[in-house]
């Protein structure tokens, strides 16, 4: 039924389009040229002050941003997207449609459903249309240059080689990890972010900086690392104690290893004279400024000595760090310069602590007088909390601005199946409703830092309207207001656009993520995204209720052809 009702509002509206290209408007035929001024927030008198609530039910102001194509094409996607069998095999059936269409009719119809739906453009200038859209009606953008590719580890290294010799703002092809955001060149050695909303992010993946195998490697050290801490801890009887609560007594420590080298190791300028050392402390045992091979050796508490964390660091792997080191103070420079704020995306738990440690570095030095780099942490993880809790104390001591972007988290079926391989502890929360719980428990974290310090920030990266609700309800209870850019909010395009647009008309700082890159580089993004999000895009009733609310509330109100003016 739905697929023959969208046929033919579909086919009304093309015929009526040719009609009206020949002929004068009917005055009966009201195409609305002006968005209609609704109330979309409700104020209700609180004390001293005023709740503000939103109407995610109002589909007139949802949709004022789309046309009714753009209604017609969104049902259509999100109704193709609950069947299992187009999800499972959705990069076979592009390479099918390809061979059977030809790539330019292939294009096309990309364009007209999956790619239309989900990504903005080719380059920075096919994109700029809709991000300006986008801004008029009060949506900001997360750029993302989406291009994926698969290479050979020789691959790799030969491309990671050539790109030494170019200039650091160009965008480099590596590995299988989505493109930097895109840089365009303006003079010799000057880049500048291309395309970006103002006061919008651009995002980037950690694994296009380097070699993904350095990061994996620097992720053992830092867990290693976090691992003897803990059994530090164990040993003392601390345990059991909230992770920040955990410090280690130093005299213990030295009585506790005997043997010189424990000795050595426990004294001088790694640990101070406060007595005691904390996670924070701990960590900062691990620093860029010192010869890596030197530091990450820990001793072995039955035999005395001291032993690597790994087996071996080598001096090409110290050399590939400090390159990833700079081409992180490069982008950080340029977006910085540019008015751009850097979001660093989260990936896969085995890179995750080198990623979060990496970014950490850059927030040290580029948070001081405003957030201009913010972290992921995703909450479908076991200890997501933990992650937060000890970031948000270290940007307290150190006095910079504490940035985080909270999702929920795109790899389980990855990371479980890598953890029964190996034979690791599962690193995921055991179901959906304990990720909810861990989301808005790391999520009222932030917010009570925010009332307390205004130098925490939070994105809300969610398409779950109960949790929007949630921080709604949190940002009213501590007079929290929009005005002030503590907290924004965040939905992937083509998505959850009832919660976006709303919002952003609201004034709430919201955005879209915007995805770009050419349509047949695009498709192993769209692949990866139709296989994480399977679960929300079956579960999107909701969505595509309100859009049959929408566009069957303009055929009967005689809207039909309604254009957004802005």
């Amino acid at each position: 039924m739905e697929f023959w009702f969208l046929a033919a509002v579909a086919s009304g509206l093309l015929s009526w389009g040719h009609f009206i290209s020949d002929a004068p408007l009917d005055p009966s035929c009201a195409v609305v040229e002006k968005p209609c001024e609704v109330d979309l927030i409700r104020r209700k008198a609180h004390t001293e002050r005023q709740r503000i609530s939103i109407d995610f039910d109002n589909t007139q102001e949802a949709y004022k941003s789309k046309d009714t194509l753009e209604l017609l094409r969104s049902l259509l996607v999100f109704k193709l997207c609950t069947f299992d069998f187009l999800v499972d095999k959705n990069k076979e059936l592009m390479d099918l449609s390809k061979k059977v269409f030809g790539q330019r009719l292939f294009e096309k119809l990309m364009k007209m459903t999956f790619y239309g739906q989900f990504v903005a453009g080719e380059d920075q200038n096919t994109i700029k249309p809709l991000i300006e859209k986008n801004q008029a009606f009060g949506v900001g953008s997360v750029l993302d240059y989406s291009v994926e590719e698969d290479l050979t580890q020789e691959e790799a290294e030969k491309k990671e080689m050539e790109n030494l010799k170019v200039d650091l703002g160009k965008c480099v092809q590596m590995y299988r990890a989505p493109f930097l955001s895109q840089f365009t060149k303006s003079a010799p050695g000057n880049c500048v972010v291309a395309g970006s909303s103002v006061d919008g992010f651009s995002a980037i993946k950690m694994t296009a900086l380097g070699r993904p195998q350095f990061l994996l490697q620097f992720s053992e050290v830092l867990v290693k690392w976090r691992r003897f801490f803990n059994l530090l801890a164990a040993h003392q009887g601390k345990d059991g104690m909230a992770i920040l609560e955990q410090k280690l007594e130093l005299e213990q420590l030295q009585v506790f290893g005997a043997k010189s080298d424990i000795e050595n190791w426990f004294t001088g300028e790694k640990l101070g004279s406060s007595g005691t050392i904390d996670l924070l402390d701990w960590n900062s045992l691990i620093n860029d400024t010192t010869k890596i091979s030197n530091l990450l050796v820990v001793p072995n508490m039955e035999s005395g000595h001291l032993e690597p964390l790994l087996s071996k660091f080598t001096d090409e792997e110290e050399k590939q760090m400090k390159r990833m080191l700079q081409r992180m103070d490069v982008l950080a420079k340029h977006a910085v310069e540019n008015g751009v704020r850097l979001m660093v995306d989260a990936e896969q738990t085995y890179f995750q602590p080198a990623i979060s440690r990496l970014t950490l570095e850059m927030q040290r030095i580029f948070n001081r007088e405003k957030p201009n780099i913010f972290n992921t942490y995703q909450c479908y993880l076991r200890e997501a909390y933990d992650n937060v809790s000890v970031d948000v104390e270290l940007s307290r001591r150190e006095g910079w601005y504490f940035g985080a972007k909270l999702v929920r988290g795109a790899y389980m079926c990855q990371e479980r199946s890598r953890a029964a391989e190996i034979g690791y502890e599962d690193p995921i929360n055991p179901d959906y409703e304990a990720t909810n719980r861990m989301y808005h428990k790391c999520l009222e974290y932030i917010l009570e830092e925010i009332n307390h310090n205004r130098m925490a920030n939070v994105m809300v990266a969610s398409h779950n309207e109960d949790t929007v609700k949630f921080t709604l309800e949190k940002m009213n209870e501590t007079s929290l207001s929009p005005t002030e850019n503590k907290v924004c909010f965040g939905q992937l395009l083509g998505m959850c656009d009832q919660i976006s647009f709303p919002l952003g008309q609201a004034g709430f700082p919201v955005y879209k993520y915007v995805p770009y890159g050419p349509v047949n580089e695009v498709i192993p993004y769209l692949s990866r995204r139709a296989q994480e999000n399977r679960g929300f895009m079956k579960g999107s009733q909701r969505e595509r209720s309100l859009l049959w609310k929408e566009l069957k509330r303009r055929l009967f109100s005689g809207q039909l052809l309604y254009k957004p003016a802005y």
